[in-house]
């Protein structure tokens, strides 16, 4: 794709970035075939190739966003699956990233829309505000279909029915392996899967110290910055993110990690980022350091080499998080560790499709959501599992949402086939 940016236009590194990507994009539409709202709104627009072009048409004209732009880029989901299906390697993730923070300084929304933004910045990555807002969602969720505003209903609809206590395995601590240490890691605890579902950061402490792994919750650190990120609101993302490479970057240096561990692929996504996210920055040896060592935890726990299980009388639907096969190219890994524990892993058809969860998607565009929720709800129930198992709490509420078949993390499973107690979920 020829451009024409300016020379002083390309002086800013975010706009020379996008600039070499949009260079990349041959407009063979490959992406329209894998991309989910295309398949539901049947939009051009609403396809990598369309927004591609309105993302460049804004920044090659220097114009301030219109309403129609702003319309098709909060439609994307950044589920990534374009950038898997791409001949040409367009590094779309990048492209719309800046493409938003462009918008969040150019563009002023509707006041509805600020104060939904604002708020979810403030309490969604902050564990303690984040189980206030749950409580009074808990409370508020029976009169969720009175609501006139389908963004307030997707709220309430949110909440759990049960709120689980804080575990205190999310504070700063260390937890000493069971067996021989073998690595020294660091477990991202995370933001709201610390509020929504503790099992998993307990199941995955119990299961690297089994395998001889010491896990450390490092002092300071917290949200990835993931959520604030994807709105544009780049200040904000970089303040909490951050935190989080002082706080890796002590251990580094102090004594040593062989890993940064991370249990939620949308953050491991932006976590792997970091080094290109602070490029610029003071802080950018010591994040592209991050980066370097950030792992899924399922890519650490295939090197810790898990014994071979016997064969379980229960079959996985294992459903594949966007962020972890298109975000982080984690497609195996996963399903080969529970066949491995002896499960009965099955695949629903169009697995590469996004279930609709995509961060604060599905509380900022509801109706394109439940579209998407409602399809991989029926693939995966096709499969007639007994558990539906993902690597990310977003993508777990979502379709626990939508079935009344337990959804539980993958290492939950794998705690329990190598000696853990049985998922609360399935008891």
């Amino acid at each position: 794709m020829q451009t024409t940016f300016s020379e002083e236009q390309l002086k800013d590194p975010s706009t020379a970035r996008s600039n070499d990507i949009l260079r990349t994009c041959v407009h063979c539409g490959f992406c329209t075939a894998t991309c989910p709202t295309y398949q539901v709104l049947g939009d051009e627009l609403d396809s990598p190739r369309g927004r591609i072009y309105l993302i460049k048409d804004m920044m090659e004209n220097d114009r301030n966003p219109d309403s129609k732009t702003v319309k098709h880029i909060d439609r994307c989901l950044s589920c990534l699956a374009c950038m898997t299906t791409c001949p040409s390697g367009v590094h779309y993730m990048h492209l719309v990233d800046h493409a938003r923070e462009y918008i969040e300084a150019r563009y002023k929304r509707p006041i509805s829309e600020r104060l939904l933004r604002w708020t979810l910045a403030q309490i969604l990555p902050y564990p303690i505000r984040f189980r206030l807002a749950l409580l009074g969602a808990k409370i508020g969720r029976p009169f969720a279909s009175l609501m006139p505003d389908p963004r307030l209903k997707a709220m309430l609809q949110m909440a759990p029915k049960v709120i689980p206590p804080v575990s205190r395995n999310d504070d700063p601590q260390s937890f000493q392996p069971v067996a021989e240490k073998t690595h020294r890691v660091a477990l991202m605890t995370g933001c709201a899967q610390r509020a929504l579902n503790t099992d998993i950061n307990d199941a995955t402490i119990r299961l690297l110290t089994r395998f001889g792994c010491e896990v450390v919750v490092a002092e300071g650190a917290g949200c990835c910055g993931a959520l604030t990120h994807h709105m544009g609101k780049t200040a904000l993302s970089h303040k909490t993110a951050a935190k989080n490479i002082v706080a890796w970057s002590n251990e580094m240096d102090g004594m040593g990690l062989n890993a940064v561990v991370i249990n939620t692929s949308g953050c491991g996504t932006t976590v792997k980022d970091y080094g290109h996210m602070f490029r610029n920055d003071p802080l950018a040896a010591d994040a592209e350091r991050v980066s370097n060592i950030a792992l899924d935890v399922s890519e650490l726990l295939t090197k810790l080499e898990l014994p071979q299980g016997n064969e379980k009388n229960l079959t996985v639907a294992y459903h594949a998080a966007c962020s972890l096969q298109h975000g982080q190219q984690i497609k195996t890994l996963p399903k080969e560790l529970l066949k491995k524990v002896g499960f009965n892993v099955v695949e629903p058809i169009d697995g590469h499709l996004c279930c609709g969860s995509a961060g604060t998607y599905n509380l900022m565009q509801p109706e394109i959501s439940k579209q998407l929720q409602d399809r991989k709800v029926r693939t995966l129930e096709a499969k007639k599992p007994n558990v539906i198992a993902a690597g990310n709490i977003g993508c777990m509420m979502q379709i626990g949402n939508g079935t009344e078949i337990p959804v539980v993390h993958t290492v939950e499973l794998l705690d329990w086939a190598t000696g853990g107690p049985q998922p609360p979920a399935l008891q």
